[in-house]
């Protein structure tokens, strides 16, 4: 059996067809979407839903119905509040004792660790919600050094811990708060219900995928992420190729119409970051165009499945520009797709798009 891995693949992860009303649902169907770009992952949840603007996607934070916090990989992502207790259990505990080495380093030891959280805490129940310069201002008041790298790893640990989550942007500004205050309840599962509910999810929203692709996205032991699979195989079709195997839904289907189909993905997309192997969407040598040397993923071009230049936008008054380089020159057939592609973030950003000319 053959399979078209990139056409699958922009359907499974809800880019072509099938889009969700809620962003709440499309992170609950990923389990977890990379975060580190604020901007980015609020188009990454837009463009899976029928309709959104940038002001849905803030006001779901606003309702605590999607959560961001440091989880996969150790990184930021995003969640369903739902969800959020019972991928901490899972995933804290070893991505604490990875960084264990670096606390020693930073001179981080559990009594200043202790002392901090108590700092956090007190702070946030008076205010309920502080910017990360004022936490750490409260930090340094409190006589706890956040020189260096200190500052982020506590609040990092402070993070994984369960102690705090990120809450609405004030301004420009990021904020934290005190993750019990804000979900007071989310549900648990057990270590072996979490490993498989955390296989499903990412089998369902980015098959076809290997395991190597699990083990890379979700961080876990390959002992682990082979026995989530194995939980779930039952509910998965195994396609054999070129030497590899992929997992993918049962459900699975080819969209209707790929012909000419153009999006404009935002940095760190899981369509592109999600997998160990990504040749599937880009050719061979072209990853430096995609992904920076210090390993900074850029917004892409896809173009019937593949990715084919990267692009950036200017905000100007009362428009986006948005400038395309691409890998290789452009059908007048994919151009207007492109436009079409445009004028969707366009209307995310609830603002005209300009299209500058190629480069």
């Amino acid at each position: 059996m053959t399979i078209d891995i990139a056409g699958r693949r922009l359907f499974n992860q809800r880019i072509v067809q099938s889009k969700f009303e809620h962003p709440s649902q499309v992170v609950t169907w990923f389990g977890a979407m990379q975060a580190q770009d604020w901007a980015g992952v609020k188009w990454a949840i837009a463009l899976r839903c029928h309709v959104a603007t940038e002001t849905t996607i803030e006001q779901a934070i606003v309702n605590k119905t999607i959560i961001r916090t440091w989880l996969l990989r150790g990184t930021l992502q995003v969640v369903a509040a739902a969800d959020i207790r019972w991928m901490l259990a899972l995933l804290a505990p070893r991505l604490l004792a990875q960084s264990a080495r670096r606390r020693k380093q930073l001179e981080l030891q559990d009594v200043i660790l202790a002392r901090s959280f108590e700092v956090i805490t007190s702070v946030l129940q008076d205010h309920k919600r502080l910017t990360r310069a004022n936490l750490l201002l409260a930090l340094e008041q409190a006589g706890i050094s956040i020189q260096g790298q200190r500052g982020y790893h506590i609040l990092r640990h402070a993070g994984l811990e369960g102690l705090i989550c990120f809450g609405p942007m004030q301004d420009k500004d990021q904020t934290f708060v005190l993750l019990d205050d804000w979900v007071p309840h989310s549900k648990g599962l057990e270590h072996e219900e979490a490993v498989t509910e955390l296989a499903r999810g990412y089998f369902s929203s980015h098959g076809p995928a290997t395991l190597q692709d699990f083990v890379w996205w979700s961080g876990l032991p390959k002992a682990q992420a082979r026995a989530g699979l194995d939980m779930i195989q039952s509910q998965l079709y195994r396609v054999n190729l070129d030497g590899e195997t992929y997992w993918l839904p049962l459900s699975d289907t080819t969209p209707d119409d790929m012909a000419s189909t153009a999006y404009l993905l935002p940095a760190y997309d899981e369509y592109y970051l999600g997998y160990k192997i990504r040749d599937a969407v880009l050719g061979a040598g072209y990853d430096k165009n995609a992904v920076s040397s210090g390993g900074v993923f850029r917004p892409v071009v896809v173009i019937d499945g593949q990715i084919v230049g990267t692009w950036k936008q200017a905000l100007k008054k009362g428009s986006v520009v948005i400038d395309l380089k691409p890998l290789k020159a452009f059908t007048e057939i994919e151009y207007q797709a492109l436009l079409t592609a445009a004028n969707q973030y366009g209307n995310y950003l609830e603002r005209p798009v300009v299209l500058a000319q190629l480069n």
